[in-house]
């Protein structure tokens, strides 16, 4: 007597069938990494490069604040009295003027750079 037995489907390459859980399983995952993928990691990049720009500025910013001091200190000590009683404000004007003529400058440069981009 020959005994037949029937042959248990195998689980090979793609025509692996999977069960309705499995599936469920692998679109939940399949969403979570890409959920990830373009929301976690680009926030992580633009936390690094927004930390890296806001420490740049403020140690810009503190930079020429010493140097504009530094100007009005040198105008106020260097001029030998020449510039005491009613002309004791002529360094503070120059200093102004210093500063925002650099800051001109600085305002010139950002729209330049964004003309540049506008125009690509």
């Amino acid at each position: 007597m020959a005994q037949t037995q029937e042959a248990a489907p195998q689980r090979t390459g793609r025509n692996a069938e999977k069960s309705t859980a499995d599936v469920i399983q692998d679109i939940w995952q399949l969403t979570k990494d890409y959920a990830r993928q373009e929301t976690v990691d680009p926030l992580k990049a633009l936390g690094k490069f927004v930390g890296v720009g806001l420490a740049g500025s403020v140690v810009l910013g503190l930079g020429l604040m010493f140097l504009a001091l530094s100007l009005l200190r040198a105008l106020q000590t260097e001029t030998d009295g020449r510039l005491d009683g009613y002309l004791s404000v002529v360094p503070y004007i120059v200093t102004l003027v210093f500063v925002l003529i650099g800051a001109y400058l600085a305002a010139r440069a950002i729209n330049r750079t964004r003309k540049k981009e506008s125009r690509s």
